[in-house]
């Protein structure tokens, strides 16, 4: 894939969903972080419905520290890893109090420092909750997941075997980085999650397909 064609394909994802956003539902940045975190190895579709039952009762640091650690599972129970997902949540909410004042940082280094949030986390949050684009050196807030690292390689768009290495991928290989880099995250991972699916691809529904350099094309 060369220049011109991904141009062509971030600007038909762009023309086909101008200002595509998160399916977790959320109504401040700790609410997304907790969420994205819970997300992990889980559906989105899970996590908001544990979420919806949660967020009314508890979405801030202190109020998910009332619960309790058992409180916390009771709500979280029908997720995955909901034990592990648990101990970190009431952690980083911990930390959120004592290190930012109750607060979400607006900082990678601060938000990767939180128990079970990674890079994928702190660029989800910094990119969709603040609105951030890149840090002060440069560096981009893109999120890769496993849909974004399939769909990546298997289109030719970018390589890397592992996701830092297609994140990395990714950017270099990204023209007009200031009209397309804000929103590719949600447009990758909605295509790698409704079309370009793992198993078998729907290429005879992609709006895409004639750009992509994947040889074993589905009907």
């Amino acid at each position: 894939m060369n220049k011109d064609k991904r141009l062509e394909m971030l600007t038909r994802l762009r023309d086909n969903d101008p200002t595509p956003t998160t399916e977790l539902n959320f109504s401040s940045p700790f609410e997304l972080l907790i969420a994205v975190l819970l997300s992990a190895q889980a559906t989105d579709v899970s996590v908001n419905k544990a979420t919806d039952k949660l967020y009314p009762i508890a979405n801030t640091p202190q109020a998910i520290l009332d619960l309790g650690l058992d409180g916390l599972k009771s709500y979280i129970k029908t997720i995955g890893l909901f034990n592990t997902k648990a101990v970190n949540t009431i952690k980083t909410c911990q930390m959120l109090i004592d290190l930012h004042a109750g607060e979400v940082p607006e900082d990678r280094t601060a938000l990767e420092a939180l128990p079970g949030v990674g890079r994928k986390t702190a660029n989800v949050v910094l990119n969709t909750a603040f609105g951030q684009l890149k840090d002060n050196e440069g560096n981009y807030f893109l999120a890769v997941d496993t849909h974004i690292q399939r769909l990546a390689n298997r289109t030719g768009y970018a390589k890397g075997k592992t996701v830092e290495q297609t994140e990395q991928a990714i950017i270099k290989n990204t023209p007009n980085k200031t009209e397309f880099m804000f929103n590719l995250h949600h447009w990758f991972i909605l295509h790698g999650r409704y079309t370009c699916v793992a198993r078998k691809p729907r290429c005879g529904s992609c709006m895409i397909e004639d750009l992509c350099d994947f040889k074993e094309k589905t009907e």
